[in-house]
């Protein structure tokens, strides 16, 4: 009766407090520039070392410059960066610099090297940390102070979270990814909806998903509230894994799939909430608020002050003059100053090779100004190696180098203030992309119409 949670969950515990927490075993702990000085402090305060530095990797993703990553020009980010570096040196831990072949963004980097594999507890001092749960894993973002835990006894003190089951049953409509389903979910449960649950993600539109959809749906988890994220691993799963550089390999790689093949719910498992959402239903999305679940089908309106409860009429009000939208207003057709194709929600090949499939031939609006950014050195050698670079080039975009870019407003990559940018990444609150900069989420094929055409637009009409 057990569900995939509880397997792994049941597995990691080292000890449970009477009335108090569980200490769960920590098989991977991810670290970047931004979350760890404070934990590496820590260690410092206390005379102690990190108990098992092999389980440890790092590298710099948030202040990362997409032009060009010769030097950060900002003191604050160079000084993170250069903390990192010189942290991970003093206490043995393997580090993944800047510029070199082995970074990116984390997120990105840690299922694409088999860092992160099935049945693991993978943690990090960031919210995304969800993604890995696309692997079979329970991955969890956590707090500064949890991240000195973690480096000091490769534990962390948790309260065991409640689990939920997502259903999706059906295929999937012509120009729906994996992102749209995210953003109707999101949608349907609010950005609360899964407050204190690890959401298990099944049905047959998830098996029929590729990793790379199945790493951005997880990777979104957290915007409705959720702890975790988690899809069970099946043989798509296993031949995204074969072969990559810290999976196991040989005899040790059958072993761990006959393991692997163990991690599912039971088919009498009982969870605490469990839904059913039907494919057919989900067209391509945008959003309209300041939080990913105010979205609507792209070729809906958005709502009206009448339509909402009373209690959240303030709140659409407010998001709306923000956004300079009006209620019941038509977005597609709307211009747009800037498009964002990347971060670790769609900074996989898979979204670059959706990305191209729309702009192939076509010529980028001159109104728009893009930022194509890969999610790891990998995935940019990918495109370079399947020609994908020509094609963004002879439409009239740059392919810039890995980077958390655009997600968020720490690199140089930053919307000025009162311009509307369409954005593959996963937040959209108020100064996310920059002070007072104002954005929509949607897919990499939503993106790449509407850097065609200049203005919001269904991929389906292109």
């Amino acid at each position: 009766m057990n569900t995939l949670f509880d397997k792994i969950w049941d597995r990691h515990v080292v000890q449970t407090v009477e009335d108090g927490p569980t200490q769960l075993y920590i098989d991977r702990l991810y670290c970047h520039e931004v979350t760890t000085p404070q934990a590496f402090d820590t260690l410092r305060d206390k005379g102690i070392g990190v108990f098992r530095p092999d389980h440890v990797f790092a590298m710099p993703d948030h202040n990362t410059p997409s032009d060009q990553q010769e030097v950060i020009n900002d003191p604050v980010g160079r000084k993170q960066v250069e903390t990192l570096k010189a942290n991970c040196a003093e206490f043995g831990i393997k580090h993944f610099a800047m510029g070199t072949k082995d970074n990116g963004i984390i997120h990105v980097v840690g299922p694409e090297k088999g860092l992160s594999l099935p049945g693991m507890t993978i943690v990090c001092g960031d919210s995304h940390t969800s993604t890995h749960g696309a692997v079979g894993a329970l991955a969890m973002g956590i707090g500064t102070s949890e991240v000195a835990q973690v480096l000091a006894s490769e534990t962390i003190l948790q309260s065991k979270p409640k689990s939920m089951r997502i259903n999706i049953e059906g295929d999937l409509q012509k120009g729906v990814t994996a992102k749209d389903v995210a953003l109707y979910i999101m949608a349907q449960m609010t950005t609360s909806g899964a407050t204190g649950y690890v959401v298990e993600y099944a049905g047959s539109t998830i098996r029929n998903m590729s990793m790379e959809g199945r790493l951005t749906l997880s990777n979104l988890s957290i915007e409705m509230g959720s702890r975790a994220g988690i899809i069970a691993p099946d043989e798509t799963t296993f031949a995204y894994l074969k072969d990559r550089e810290y999976a196991p390999k040989g005899e040790e790689w059958n072993k761990a799939v006959s393991y692997w093949k163990t991690l599912k719910s039971d088919d009498d498992a009982i969870f605490d909430k469990e839904v059913t959402y039907r494919a057919e239903d989900i067209a391509p999305r945008i959003t309209y608020g300041t939080n990913p679940g105010a979205g609507i089908a792209i070729d809906g309106n958005v709502p009206t002050l009448d339509s909402v409860p009373a209690e959240e009429k303030a709140q659409l009000e407010a998001q709306l003059n923000y956004m300079q939208f009006e209620p019941g207003q038509k977005l597609e057709g709307t211009p747009v100053d800037y498009v964002f194709l990347g971060a670790c929600t769609n900074g996989r090949i898979e979204d670059f090779r959706a990305f191209a499939s729309i702009v192939k031939g076509k010529k980028k609006a001159d109104n728009v100004v893009a930022w194509l950014v890969p999610g790891s050195w990998l995935v940019r050698q990918q495109i370079i190696d399947e020609g994908i670079d020509k094609i963004l080039e002879e439409a009239g975009f740059e392919l810039r180098l890995p980077s958390c870019s655009s997600c968020l407003a720490m690199n140089p990559d930053k919307v000025p203030a009162g311009k509307l940018s369409i954005s593959t990444s996963n937040r959209n609150f108020v100064g996310r992309q920059g002070p007072g900069a104002r954005t929509v989420l949607a897919s990499p094929l939503t993106v790449a119409a509407s850097a065609i055409t200049g203005v919001i637009t269904d991929p389906r009409k292109i």
